[in-house]
């Protein structure tokens, strides 16, 4: 098939995310998005089945989002956030914080997921810090977590499963432990506090599902079980909903689940609809008094020179319209029952260990995945666009999906794997 000349001319120039680019496959030029459909420059249609890495919750092209953009650029496309602010970051805030609830009141933009993370990071470090508790400077995270690739993130990732061990000897060592899914589990981690509390600031875990370490997920009551433990070692408890939040589990958040309260929260890929970079670090009233003094080093010394841009803000603010208007939650729902009925099959092939599913999320677990690249093109053979990695083939698609087409990915899977082990 005939190669675009943009595509021609500009792969050589590219470096690729999680890609060994001397064997890779060339990745599929796609020219245009609806839906949950991308149209590839070869004329091809493929139904998305993970959302653009979870973000188009939406689908792609929603006219309120788009139209909310264009009027912001004719407006203001950005100003610094230094010592200005402008309405749709600050309407924003007021929404997120309204949607999350008392108790997670200020918030703190970025750009990316991780960078969220570890301003979270560094706001709990600073916190203790101002109070004289610099001792506080190491985090609880958990075995089969991520939480993003710079340096400070990598560092509370699961060091054997994630994709960050040829770093470790140039990562802070932080304490890592085992959800505490049982008694046994939420016994060893109690020892593990008691050993540990007093160097850590806080613990860090991805509320419900653990979503780049394998969509692994587990009970609210983890949760319930983790908020008792920070209180009584008094730790500060971060949730990174990146991936959770915004209805992806079925509640707009993860953490509502469990009926217990963060003191920090990260968002961001759903934020805008899947259209614009845009992350928020939302902190309780009690770690914002905590950078309040006539010390200027009590500042918290961080600002992104794109902080609250005006459109990614505007793509979150016309995205949370959506939540409001559109029976997003319901839709969630039906994609959950979907992806039961869907999925079932593959519970019997002999070489699947695994199926699961929790909200619009999906996974069939494999012993090993082979022959990656090959899954891959067969996926696309099928006419779906599935991104597996590890052990994992998942389904995130977009809340907007049709059942039609909700039935076509899972059947593609179901025929794909039903061909032999991977």
């Amino acid at each position: 098939m005939s190669v675009p000349d943009w595509m021609s001319q500009g792969y050589p120039h590219i470096w690729l995310p999680y890609t060994q680019m001397q064997t890779a496959a060339p990745p599929l030029a796609v020219v245009r998005s609806e839906g949950s459909r991308l149209t590839l420059a070869d004329g091809r249609s493929l139904i998305d089945g993970v959302a653009s890495w979870w973000t188009a919750c939406h689908g792609y092209n929603h006219p309120h989002i788009a139209q909310a953009v264009a009027a912001q650029l004719q407006a203001m496309p950005h100003v610094m956030f230094g010592g200005m602010v402008h309405e749709p970051a600050l309407r924003l805030a007021q929404r997120l914080a309204d949607c999350l609830g008392p108790g997670l009141d200020r918030v703190f933009y970025t750009d990316s997921g991780s960078v969220a993370v570890e301003v979270a990071m560094k706001m709990a470090l600073q916190f203790w810090m101002n109070q004289g508790r610099a001792e506080r400077r190491r985090f609880l995270s958990f075995r089969g977590g991520y939480h993003g690739d710079t340096f400070g993130t990598m560092a509370v990732c699961d060091p054997e499963e994630g994709m960050h061990s040829a770093f470790r000897g140039m990562l802070i060592e932080h304490v890592q432990a085992d959800l505490p899914r049982d008694e046994a589990s939420l016994k060893a981690l109690r020892a593990c506090l008691e050993r540990e509390a007093a160097g850590l600031a806080g613990i860090v875990l991805e509320p419900l599902v653990q979503g780049a370490g394998g969509m692994l997920m587990h009970e609210p009551q983890v949760l319930r079980d983790l908020r008792a433990l920070a209180d009584e070692f008094d730790l500060l408890l971060i949730f990174d909903e990146i991936f959770t939040g915004f209805g992806r589990t079925g509640t707009m958040f993860a953490f509502e689940q469990a009926g217990v309260r963060p003191d920090i929260i990260t968002l961001s890929k759903a934020l805008t609809g899947g259209t614009l970079p845009l992350a928020a670090t939302v902190a309780s009233e009690r770690i914002f008094e905590g950078f309040l003094s006539e010390q200027a080093g009590h500042a918290l010394m961080h600002g992104p020179t794109f902080m609250g841009n005006a459109l990614a803000c505007a793509a979150a603010n016309a995205s949370l319209d959506l939540f409001e208007r559109e029976p997003r939650l319901a839709q969630v729902q039906a994609i959950e029952a979907g992806l039961r009925q869907g999925l079932a099959p593959c519970a019997t092939l002999p070489w699947v260990t695994d199926v699961r599913v929790m909200g619009a999320i999906g996974a069939v677990e494999l012993p090993a995945i082979v022959d990656l690249v090959a899954l891959k093109r067969r996926l696309v053979e099928a006419g779906v666009w599935v991104r597996p990695f590890g052990r994992i083939v998942y389904l995130t698609p977009a809340f907007t999906i049709t059942p039609d087409e909700l039935a076509q990915l899972t059947a593609a899977i179901c025929q794909v794997l039903a061909q032999g082990a991977p």
